[in-house]
């Protein structure tokens, strides 16, 4: 038996009003669009913000193949390809939702114009404004530019085959007090979004993609600063077969601030800064899903972006066959790994943090796998908690305590107030405040300063010790914080004043 049914559809400006609230930022739904000129086959993308107060508006013109009359339609109707249809393996969509909700999310009217090779120019619109007059009348589509806009899709006209979209009437753009300094940093966002999600499609010899906009060439932004010789370590590549597909994982750490220009330091921040832009970053057809963040991820608990960890970055390429599995959402911003891959994610991630925090606390000066150094500081860790103890052993230490005679109780006592006196919750504070660890290490001292304290222990080595010139010279380069100085070791004279060491 049939049971009884109605008919029900959706009221069409209601439901495309309420479509607009899935919370795409500007970027976010540039890039959408892009996606389909990607999977049009386009090498170029030419976008172009106008400002004209309320009456501004975006244009985004790829070289594509285009579409006929019939491929435009199906492409402008909600939902007419479903996420469960198999796609091509280059296909970058799924809901068959992005061209109209990522529009229609920062604007009212939608103008889609496309040309293929030897067919007729088509052109199709959205205007919500026009089905809020209309409540009844259903899902109308409209045929051509809204009168007035012709000129706009003038750019077409010029090429064999491509698409030109159109945006008008920006009320999520331009609101009340929004000026023309508020569109230009906008500008600005979508530049520096756009650099990053379609890095690896523009980077290399022969990029598959350009991007333009307002004239200008968008140079790829690499988060993971391949081609920089002081980064510290990047793992090799692994790959682990599922039943939506193979995942591929690359883990790096990035060198340290110490190491960077300062403009490669600022570069390297990404557009959400270096805590923010810390984590995985998913990729799915080497476009850009997820920058950043650690996929809930954790022992116990999920891992939260830390200060400390922000040199962490970690490179999964997912294939487009393992979207539900993955739970990509419309909007391509947010990714869950599955059950059955957390474990190995985990295992990665937490060896690229361990590596990532000591880079990060050595200042670049110490990464695993090199020489063991004389540190003044040795870390104790127990039940009750964990403590810093100074190192008896150091040079430095070793050489007062030995020559201390009567005074070494004294001495003693004066290096347990020092470790029971560790300013840790005010080196806490100010790291997170200024978002890098206090100066350590002579930063930013005179090569005399250093000399002096070298000679010091040098001299100590070579006289009360007696060790050779050659050996007290290795172990200054395998002591902290005087690895970081190889030319002013190198420099200490065999005999006479520390002056000759520069």
């Amino acid at each position: 038996m049939i049971p009884n049914t109605r008919y029900a559809p959706p009221r069409a400006g209601a439901m495309l009003e309420s479509l607009r609230g899935l919370g795409y930022t500007t970027a976010a739904a540039v890039a959408d669009i892009i996606d389909n000129s990607i999977s049009a086959n386009a090498t170029e993308v030419r976008l172009d913000f106008s400002w004209h107060g309320t009456a501004s508006r975006v244009t985004m013109l790829d070289n594509g193949i285009g579409m006929t009359d019939a491929e435009l339609e199906s492409a402008m109707r909600l939902g007419d390809k479903s996420p469960l249809d198999t796609r091509t393996a280059g296909d970058l969509g799924r809901f068959g939702m992005g061209l109209k909700t990522a529009s229609l999310s920062q604007c009212r009217r939608l103008t889609v114009a496309s040309v293929k090779k030897g067919e007729k120019p088509a052109c199709l619109r959205w205007d919500l404004d026009a089905l809020a007059c209309s409540p009844d009348a259903g899902w109308l589509l409209f045929e051509g530019p809204a009168a007035g806009s012709e000129n706009f899709l003038s750019a077409l006209r010029e090429q064999v085959s491509g698409t030109l979209v159109l945006w008008e009437n920006l009320d999520r753009i331009v609101s009340g007090g929004y000026g023309v300094d508020d569109y230009n940093d906008l500008i600005d966002r979508v530049h520096a979004h756009l650099a990053m999600v379609f890095h690896r499609l523009q980077d290399g010899s022969c990029p598959r993609l350009r991007i333009h906009l307002n004239g200008r060439s968008i140079t790829p932004w690499d988060p993971f600063m391949c081609k920089h010789a002081a980064k510290p370590w990047h793992s090799p590549i692994e790959r682990k077969r599922t039943d939506a597909g193979t995942v591929e994982i690359e883990c790096h750490v990035l060198p340290h601030k110490d190491k960077l220009t300062p403009e490669a330091f600022d570069s390297g921040a990404g557009p959400e800064g270096w805590t923010a832009q810390q984590g995985f970053y998913v990729y799915r057809n080497m476009r850009l899903l997820v920058a950043g963040g650690w996929l809930g991820l954790g022992q116990g608990r999920a891992w939260n972006r830390d200060e400390t960890l922000r040199l962490a970055r970690i490179r999964l390429d997912i294939p487009n066959t393992a979207d539900a599995a993955w739970k990509i959402d419309i909007r391509k911003s947010t990714a869950r790994p599955p059950v059955a891959l957390r474990s190995w994610l985990t295992q990665f991630a937490e060896e690229t943090r361990n590596r990532a925090r000591r880079v990060f606390a050595y200042r670049g000066a110490y990464t695993p796998g090199s020489a063991p150094l004389e540190q003044a500081w040795r870390v104790e860790h127990a039940p009750s908690g964990t403590r810093y103890r100074i190192d008896n052993q150091h040079p430095a230490v070793s050489a007062v305590l030995d020559g201390a005679g009567e005074m070494l109780p004294a001495v003693r006592a004066m290096l347990r107030v020092i470790e029971e006196t560790v300013p840790v919750q005010r080196i806490w504070l100010d790291t997170a405040e200024n978002k890098d660890t206090p100066q350590t290490g002579f930063a930013g001292e005179p090569p005399e300063a250093i000399v002096g304290v070298l000679m010091t222990l040098f001299e100590d080595m070579t006289g009360r010790k007696g060790m050779s010139w050659d050996n007290a010279r290795r172990t200054l380069l395998s002591t902290e914080p005087f690895q970081n100085y190889p030319a002013l070791v190198a420099a200490l004279p065999m005999t006479g004043s520390p002056s000759n060491a520069t």
